[in-house]
């Protein structure tokens, strides 16, 4: 850009700079800001750029003498400029009907359209806006306003209001009954405009222009409360001021006074959908100044500068949002490692424990981890820790920012207490049918065998009883117990050597689930090969390479970290990120990953991730996170077991005593069928059969490249019913390419290579869409002379004595050469979604080039494949309805909408919401976050790159490749399929045993053997999906 002007002496003098803003309506993300740079930053007498994507203002500071030529460039690349005009106002508005997003974008939508709006800066929480404006669009904006039904008052003459802000003490005042009572009854008093709550410090803010305190003082009297006044602030309003023609609109500024932070647990927070609704709704709260959210604990840190946190926790209730919030002596986060607690049967033992415990303030369970994120006061945690190990378990305290270990592999176990176990449990029933009976040799192999193999099923069963849970292993204590008093040894043995041998094959089946995706980790190499200060190469550990460090890759070898190639160039392939079956040609200026595979050549590369903050880490540890969420059949399950298992029990009491009492049965025999039931009672293929599931349809997920947030995502896919596609890539591949060459005058192999040589000296997108064609196809370019930049229109240069011309159609009517024919072929283009160049000499246009943004070979069969599984797709653009329409018809859409911007794609999400089934979106995760985030479904492209879409994403896909959308709704079915398999099985077997019992034909071992066998077939039916190749 220059920023000098020449004087006729030839010496460099300062010219006078000045700034112009434009509002340009399609202009809402970095990849245009990009395109306008380029385009922009070729014209001389252009200093500075300064871009406002929100606003979508630009501002251009410049020592031009017109603007003609910056209009013009930014109009042939397709933006809409209008220019603002300089002396401009600050207005302040109250809308009284204005508090929610859906206004604020319905207000900005309208009036972002008016001449002479500069920017608009919205306060949601005090229903005001402040518009910076010209003089004349004064009454334009009051009109609209009116128009789309806003209750809009100005302050006049821009003149301060006289608000007093009054804070009272009100000793009485700690609930929110209290505070319900408080707001009826100051409600009805004129000139009060706002109450904010803090009932924690028992004070009441009130904002008032009319009311005296004494008049609040009596009514809060009246009510019965001890209000003292502590405080009173004059509310200043800033009046309208003209704004210098040179500074960029300024937003308000934060409310004076000390930060403060305070922290929620928020129940019902546990994925970005419920992020970008909190960030949205709290981002409008004047004096909120920063939030922090970890959304695994689901808890949210606020940083705010307001008088008390009511307007904050009001703001969280409106949205639904169940916030409770933490001590202020300050809240704690601990992690335990609990070896032993794998099953919903050690976690309702150690929940009933700690819950209500002191100090105690939240419980997150992760099963398929082993651990256990407890809320706590400081001192509270030894006492945790100390009852979770009264329970049986050890428990390790780990600290939350310990950096991942690699892949562990699960213990070994120690088989031969368990053989023991067997053979004695075999020979006492051998012995007891060679004897006819019972003999004291059988008694004392039926000991032995419970001795070896159910000491640890006795320990846990006792301490269960003692905390008054019956889980399953205090269930079958009492079965074998049981069968032991009335004589049944062999029984007896048998069905705790069966239980045990039973739960040592299903945590070895759920260590295979549990360590699908930590095994991934054993993909990343140990050592790396770093360049040393003095130039030479020596193997380091990864987890000690510094960032920004050099690494060499040798041919064969894995990568060891994630970075940029600095040299060199390979084919990679990046299965165990994105799941492409193909290697990728990578070279300087690429990313790589961690844990993927160098194939060919040998390169160097910047290190820019740690080893455990890799793409690979990150994809590992989110999926863990989604593991420890419950899918909505876990949450049905579970809580249908809570009743199933006390409902046997009680059932079984009455078997053991009702018949022998009423009905004259015996009471052997009615003890031993209340023992079946015991046995059936067991919940345990029921509870483990929807998460070892959902962990493995996650892991299958994760390893083909989907990365899917929670249970809640991987069972509503198959609900998809509408899918929204963004157009730029995400159906196309986001950079135009030369589409079409059209010779009308002249050698055609010479017109292209007068062209490509005329194009490979601009840095305008098109022109190097159609350098990169003629590079492909091996075209020469030929020397250009004169090379000139024709702003707005194109280029122009002499390649071997002739003057040549490469530009836009405005260009060719500017020289006379535009004709009827020309003309038609341009539109016919256009409605392609086609953008047009001519090359052309003096006298005719020689040759038209039209570049487009290109469908991905994919995207066809990936709109094909959803419309199989009955799918409807629409497709959302910023680019004119043409465009739109011709990239839907290319591709199969069924609904193509073009000039949407952010929020207009928010709309129609929230217009497509509600009807049958769910709702999905796809996006880049940065660019379309409102969208996304308002979508049942949200899917980010491209994500392996991105840290936005790997955090904030509902579903991730880690390359661009849409055939990974109808994957994962087959995934979604299948493991649906799974889950009503396992359901049906374990309940079906459990129904089965009961009537056998009431027949007299179950007996215990049988129900056992039955029992932990379902348990068995419902983990290997689950882990089925870790195989299926076709399903993901």
């Amino acid at each position: 850009m220059s920023q000098t002007a020449t004087s006729s002496c030839g010496c460099s003098t300062s010219s006078k700079s000045d700034t112009a803003t434009y509002y340009i309506d399609n202009m809402d993300c970095k990849n245009e800001e990009a395109m306008i740079r380029k385009s922009l930053g070729a014209l001389d007498g252009v200093s500075a750029l300064a871009f406002d994507l929100k606003q979508r203002t630009l501002a251009i500071t410049h020592t031009l003498p017109s603007l003609s030529a910056v209009e013009d460039a930014l109009r042939s690349i397709g933006m809409r400029p209008q220019r603002r005009a300089a002396g401009l106002t600050k207005t302040l508005y109250s809308i009284e009907n204005m508090d929610c997003p859906s206004e604020e974008a319905l207000i900005r939508s309208h009036l972002g359209k008016l001449d002479g709006i500069e920017a608009l800066e919205f306060d949601l929480n005090q229903r005001t806006l402040v518009v910076t404006h010209d003089e004349q669009a004064r009454s334009k904006m009051e009109s609209v306003l009116a128009a789309i039904g806003m209750k809009a008052k100005a302050q006049a003459d821009g003149a301060p209001s006289s608000d007093d802000r009054v804070v009272f003490q009100i000793d009485n005042m700690d609930s929110r009954s209290e505070e319900a009572m408080i707001r009826e009854r100051l409600g009805q008093l004129d000139g009060v405009k706002t109450l904010e709550f803090d009932l924690p410090e028992r004070k009441l803010a009130v904002t008032l222009n009319a009311a005296a305190p004494a008049s609040m003082e009596a009514a809060l009297a009246s009510i019965g409360m001890r209000a003292k006044r502590a405080e009173s602030v004059q509310a200043q309003v800033a009046p309208a001021v003209t704004v210098a023609p040179d500074r960029a609109p300024v937003a308000q500024a934060a409310k004076a006074g000390n930060g403060v932070t305070v922290s929620y647990r928020i129940e019902n927070m546990d994925c970005p959908t419920e992020e970008a609704l909190i960030r949205d709704r709290l981002g409008k709260v004047s004096g909120v100044a920063k939030l922090e959210f970890n959304l695994m604990q689901r808890v949210l840190t606020v940083d705010h500068t307001l008088p008390s946190s009511e307007p904050i926790e009001q703001a969280l209730a409106a949205i639904g949002m169940k916030a409770q919030r933490q001590g202020a002596a300050g809240g704690t986060t601990t992690v335990l490692q609990i070896a032993k607690m794998d099953c919903p049967t050690e976690e309702g033992l150690i929940r009933g424990k700690l819950e209500g415990m002191t100090g105690i303030a939240g419980l997150q369970f992760n099963l398929m981890q082993r651990t256990l994120t407890v809320q706590h006061s400081p001192e509270a945690i030894a006492q945790a820790v100390k009852a979770i190990e009264s329970l049986g378990y050890e428990t390790v305290v780990q600290t939350t920012d310990e950096p991942r270990d690699a892949y562990s592999p699960a213990p070994k176990t120690n088989w031969l207490p368990m053989i023991f176990s067997g053979v004695a449990a075999v020979l006492a029933e051998v012995v007891y049918w060679a004897n006819g009976g019972n003999h004291w040799v059988v008694v004392a192999l039926a000991l032995v065998s419970i001795a070896t193999g159910g000491l640890s099923t006795y320990k846990k069963g006792w301490i269960a009883l003692k905390n008054l849970n019956l889980n399953m292993n205090a269930l079958m204590s009492i079965a074998v117990t049981g069968a032991m008093a009335i004589g049944h040894w062999p029984e007896a043995a048998m069905v705790m050597f069966l239980f045990a041998l039973a739960e040592v094959i299903e945590a070895k089946s759920l260590d295979r689930a549990r360590n699908a995706i930590r095994g991934l980790m054993e993909l990343t190499p140990a050592t790396a090969t770093v360049r040393q200060a003095d130039g030479a190469w020596l193997e380091v550990p990864a987890k000690e390479v510094a960032l920004q460090a050099v690494v060499r890759v040798k041919p064969g070898e894995r990568i060891a970290l994630d970075g940029i190639i600095a040299s060199g160039s390979s084919a990679i392939n990046q299965a165990p990120i994105t799941g492409e079956s193909l290697p990728v040609e990578k070279a300087e200026g690429d990313q790589v990953f961690a844990g993927t595979i160098n194939e060919t050549g040998s390169f160097e590369y910047k290190v820019t991730a740690a080893a455990n903050n890799s793409t690979l880490a990150r994809i590992i540890h989110a999926v863990e996170s989604a593991q420890g969420s419950r899918a909505p059949t876990q949450r049905f399950v579970d809580q249908f077991a809570k009743v199933y298992t006390p409902a046997v029990f009680a059932v079984a009491l009455l078997v053991a005593v009702v018949p022998p009492l009423a009905m004259d049965g015996l009471w052997l025999d009615w003890i031993y069928k209340a023992l079946v039931l015991l046995v059936i009672a067991c919940p345990c293929a029921l509870v483990i059969s929807t998460p070892v599931t959902i962990v493995s349809g996650l892991a299958a997920a994760a390893r083909r490249g989907i990365l899917i947030k929670g249970g809640v995502y991987l069972e509503g896919g198959r609900k998809l019913k509408v899918l929204a596609l963004d157009k730029t890539g995400t159906l196309t591949h986001g950079k135009p390419e030369q589409t079409d060459f059209v010779t009308l005058s002249g050698d055609q192999p010479m017109v292209q290579r007068w062209a490509a040589s005329l194009a490979a000296r601009s840095d305008h997108p098109v022109s190097q869409a159609i350098a990169r064609h003629a590079k492909q196809a091996a075209t020469q370019a030929l020397e250009v002379q004169d090379f000139k930049a024709l702003p707005g229109r194109g280029v122009s240069g002499q390649i071997a004595g002739t003057l040549l011309h490469l530009g836009n159609h405005r260009l060719t009517q500017e020289r006379g050469l535009s004709t009827p024919a020309l003309q038609s072929t341009l539109e016919g283009l256009e409605r392609q979604g086609k953008t047009a160049v001519m090359l052309m000499n003096e006298s005719v246009v020689l040759g038209i080039f039209a570049v487009a943004d290109t469908v991905k070979d994919s995207s066809k069969k990936a709109i094909a494949d959803l419309h199989a599984m009955g799918v409807r797709t629409v497709m959302l653009t910023g680019d004119n309805q043409h465009t739109a329409n011709a990239i839907a018809a290319q591709v199969g859409i069924d609904e193509a909408r073009g000039d949407q911007l952010p929020e207009d794609k928010l709309r129609t999400i929230e217009g497509l919401a509600g009807g049958q089934g769910q709702v999905g979106m796809v996006g880049d995760g940065i660019n379309d976050s409102p969208a996304l985030a308002r979508a049942d479904i949200g899917f980010a492209m491209g994500a392996a790159g991105t840290d936005t879409a790997i955090e904030t994403a509902d579903v991730a896909l880690m390359d661009d490749d849409l055939r990974k959308i109808p994957a994962f709704i087959r995934l979604s079915q299948k493991t649906a399929q799974v889950l009503t398999q396992n359901i049906v099985l374990a309940l079906g077997i459990k129904v089965v045993f009961v009537a056998l019992t009431f027949t007299g034909q179950a007996t215990m071992w049988m129900a056992v053997f039955a029992d932990m066998g379902a348990s068995l077939l419902v983990v290997f039916n689950g882990l089925r999906l870790l195989g299926k190749k076709d399903a993901a």
